[in-house]
């Protein structure tokens, strides 16, 4: 059991009202990057915000995990919100496990009302008692209307549980190759096509009741059943583990700018989150790659998802 990478479960992004000026300026970066000659894609059918103008960005990380993970992911940032409140198979006796099930449901649902978006997956692991947890929470999240972004082993759970997400319009799925190919064949009931790539991811969308799906790849293609965007600015030859982390985060970021009404009325949310946290991170590899070359790891390209963000959408 890798007690450092398997027990996280979600990261939560959770923002303070935004002036007028912010807003405006989260218009602009989302339409940027989402709808710009940078972002070069294609549609077809089928601390606290205060009175600033002060650039946005996603201002609190709620990472929730067991309690022997947590030491090891709040020294990664002091601006990380650890919550030790999950519990594994090996820990609770099969006696408890329907009283400590809710208990840990409940010490997350009593935060969702602060939540903008929820990531489930990354770090998440395949523990059949976690699961079910995270189940719960989902629907929690699902019934107060949070955007949810599902990666990693939270596509594992979903693929085997559908009705998790069926359906519902703010849930968006970033499957892999591998992950992506299992969706296939439990949803269709065949193998990937890639010489109808788009038709394809467009089918699997709408099969699943319109959830946005982004299918990760040369090019990364984005569906919620009705139109098809791919994203095809350069990013890096190299993949490095982690990379799907920064990805879905970002996406859970622009998603909730993109809900509010002033800054993206006339686009599905869920599509334009996925556009957008796509350039950016492809911008941001490619940048990394270009100092690092082939020894780049996530966290270079971490460090220049600013230099990334200002390139496609300079501050003045």
């Amino acid at each position: 059991m890798n007690q450092l990478t398997s027990l996280s479960i979600a990261r939560s992004y959770s923002f303070a009202p935004s002036t007028a000026a912010v807003l405006r300026r989260q218009s602009f970066l989302i339409r940027a990057l989402g709808g710009g000659s940078h972002s070069k894609f294609h549609s077809t059918a089928g601390s606290t915000m205060q009175e600033t103008e002060a650039d946005a960005g996603a201002d609190l990380s709620h990472v929730f995990c067991t309690k022997d993970a947590a030491p090891v992911i709040k020294s990664y940032s002091p601006e990380l919100i650890v919550h030790p409140v999950l519990e594994e198979s090996y820990s609770v006796r099969e006696e408890e496990r329907k009283q400590v099930s809710a208990k840990v449901v409940a010490e997350v649902d009593k935060w969702m009302e602060r939540f903008d978006c929820l990531v489930v997956g990354p770090g998440l692991g395949r523990d059949p008692f976690l699961l079910d947890c995270v189940s719960e929470i989902m629907k929690q999240a699902r019934h107060s209307n949070v955007p949810i972004v599902v990666d990693g082993d939270g596509l594992f759970l979903v693929t085997n549980s559908l009705d998790l997400v069926h359906g519902y319009p703010l849930a968006v799925l970033t499957p892999n190759v591998n992950e992506y190919k299992r969706l296939v064949q439990k949803v269709l009931k065949c193998e990937v096509d890639d010489a109808d790539a788009p038709g394809q991811l467009a089918s699997l969308a709408k099969q699943i009741g319109g959830v946005t799906i982004l299918r990760k790849g040369r090019s990364d293609l984005i569906s919620d059943g009705d139109i098809v965007n791919s994203v095809s600015i350069y990013g890096s030859p190299r993949r490095c583990g982690g990379q799907g982390d920064i990805l879905s985060g970002s996406v859970a970021v622009f998603l909730s700018w993109a809900r509010q009404p002033l800054v993206a009325a006339d686009r599905n949310p869920t599509v334009l989150g996925c556009i957008a946290g796509s350039a950016l991170l492809r911008k941001a590899a490619s940048l990394a790659f270009e100092t690092r070359k082939r020894s780049t790891l996530t966290t270079d390209i971490i460090d220049c998802l600013g230099i990334s963000l200002e390139d496609i959408c300079p501050t003045y």
